[in-house]
């Protein structure tokens, strides 16, 4: 268990400059996704994909996804026994998992989306004398040191930052060895998925995620430890993943 970092309050969102010419921390936006040679959104398109959400992101995938954001969070939740432990939610949008998390979790959370962030502080101010730490941030450049976290969360992410590898890469950084990574997705396969995979692939890139997503490739290939793997939502939509960090 680390030591407790000083809670911070939730402070009030601005976007970035960078974000509105499709750049993040200085680096240009990414074109290709490097895991599977697709092309990729860039930065600039999924911060323009989620500006348009944020209004009614919560009605769209707000109940019917619900279910496993609420078994993350138990997952993550179970892990204190007792104990204080540090979580890094990266796309934390609206901040719809927050109420779910055990106060035993310090939680920072981190999106590259500045009203999607904004939504997500709005509701963190209705939790009491919870606080979070949430930060307008790209998950591919994380700024925080290595092993910062005890565990770090991925609720429907992986599928739509521009390159997963990079963002495992981070993740697998800033989470300390032995730590936990919660991954929440969709993932090619599934029998319920195969139907609207193909209806959903005509339109993904407006919607802003991949449909064709696979498990062996994102998960399996990776050099971690795989304890546990869940289906979650209507009909086994998405599986919750839980990995170690060796």
């Amino acid at each position: 268990m680390k030591k407790r970092r000083a809670a911070r309050d939730v402070l009030p969102v601005t976007e970035d400059r960078d974000m509105t010419v499709g750049t993040l921390n200085g680096e240009k936006p990414v074109g290709v996704n490097r895991a599977n040679g697709e092309p990729a959104a860039s930065c600039a398109h999924v911060v323009d994909t989620y500006r348009r959400y944020a209004p009614i992101y919560d009605r769209l995938f707000g109940a019917v996804l619900e279910p496993g954001r609420r078994a993350l969070a138990h997952a993550a939740s179970s892990l204190c026994n007792g104990s204080r432990l540090t979580l890094l939610e990266i796309g934390v949008g609206t901040g719809l998992t927050l109420p779910h998390y055990s106060p035993s979790l310090e939680v920072t959370g981190v999106d590259i989306s500045a009203p999607m962030l904004a939504k997500a502080q709005g509701r963190a101010a209705q939790l009491g004398d919870r606080t979070f730490d949430l930060r307008l941030m790209d998950g591919e450049r994380l700024d925080f040191p290595d092993g910062a976290f005890d565990c770090a969360a991925l609720p429907y992410v992986l599928s739509v930052t521009p390159d997963p590898a990079r963002l495992v890469a981070e993740v697998r950084r800033v989470c300390r060895k032995g730590g936990t990574i919660l991954i929440l997705n969709h993932f090619t396969g599934s029998r319920a998925w195969w139907l609207l995979e193909r209806l959903a692939r005509p339109m993904a890139d407006r919607i802003g995620f991949r449909s064709d997503f696979d498990f062996a490739q994102q998960i399996l290939r990776h050099d971690w430890r795989v304890d546990a793997v869940q289906e979650v939502n209507l009909l086994g939509l998405s599986k919750l993943v839980t990995i170690r960090n060796v």
